[in-house]
């Protein structure tokens, strides 16, 4: 696997939305979805709104591969489930910070259960 240069990372940090699209079970990529990304130091991360209920989600965590694009990254990657209960901390709180613009509704959701147990690490593959 690969890393993020400090100049994918700063683009993805500065993004609102990322287009993902893992791939599925045969291989085949799926057609990108629009989701919230936030970044801890040189990691990425992504959430499903709709917890484990979210399509491109279950298929992520099948194929723990896709393709993600924001603000000119265009990078194949390799999605990793994440639990640790530290992070998920400094992730509610990115979450929070980064995308308090749009609602509270909205926002407690991607740090709320079930959303929280869909953190999935986001590498450059």
């Amino acid at each position: 696997m690969g890393t993020w240069t400090n100049e994918e990372l700063n683009r993805i940090e500065s993004t609102a939305e990322v287009a993902m699209a893992p791939l599925d079970d045969d291989g085949s990529q799926r057609e990108p979805v629009t989701i919230w990304v936030v970044r801890d130091g040189d990691d990425v991360f992504v959430r499903s709104y709709r917890g484990l209920d979210g399509a491109w989600f279950r298929a992520a965590k099948v194929s723990h591969e896709g393709h993600l694009q924001a603000d000119g990254v265009d990078k194949d990657v390799t999605l990793t489930e994440e639990a640790d209960p530290d992070l998920n901390e400094r992730l509610d709180a990115a979450y929070r910070s980064k995308y308090s613009r749009y609602g509270a509704e909205y926002v407690e959701a991607i740090v709320a259960e079930p959303a929280r147990a869909t953190t999935l690490k986001v590498m450059p593959r």
